[in-house]
């Protein structure tokens, strides 16, 4: 989504509403992915102070990704907040490295988003609070029951531990 700031870059105090959609394509960050069926949804404001432009606003939606302990596909809703300087190239301001820049008196907004999206996800996601992921042996879901191997397999390093449990309870 691009913004067209002409009407605040010589206006101090102008100020432009911005309400759009954000498409964004799917994300590979640190070990996981996350797939966006609809856009975000941007709503708020971009405000001249006289030294550079101020993008505020609230971003929603949903991502689909992977719970960390089961892998099922789940749809986890989003909510953050884009807070940024945003500074035109050709102004004799001197940069700084918070800040944005951006050409002409357009500003597509679409990798702040993505960007936003990225510094504000949470590690992990779970399908609930008390999934109990996968069995370590054969991979099957233990939130649909117990598997067989669990009561029969012994970390190899407490086999010892377990014998002599097992002599003492006989």
């Amino acid at each position: 989504m691009t913004i067209d700031v002409s009407a605040i870059l010589k206006e101090i105090g102008g100020r432009i509403e911005v309400d759009g959609d954000v498409a964004l394509s799917d994300m590979d960050f640190l070990g996981e992915t996350y797939h966006f069926s609809t856009p975000l949804r941007v709503k708020g404001h971009i405000s001249n102070n006289g030294k550079s432009l101020i993008l505020k606003a609230e971003c929603t939606g949903v991502m689909n990704t992977q719970c960390a302990r089961c892998m099922k596909d789940i749809a986890v809703p989003v909510s953050f907040e884009i807070d940024e300087n945003l500074v035109r190239k050709d102004d004799e301001v001197p940069v700084e490295e918070d800040v944005i820049c951006f050409e002409d008196t357009g500003i597509d907004i679409d990798d702040i988003v993505a960007n936003s999206f990225l510094m504000n996800i949470e590690g992990k996601y779970l399908c609930s609070d008390d999934c109990k992921g996968l069995c370590p042996q054969c991979g099957a879901d233990l939130n649909q029951g117990e598997c067989a191997c669990r009561e029969n397999s012994v970390d190899p390093r407490w086999a010892a531990l377990v014998d002599i449990m097992n002599k003492d309870n006989q």
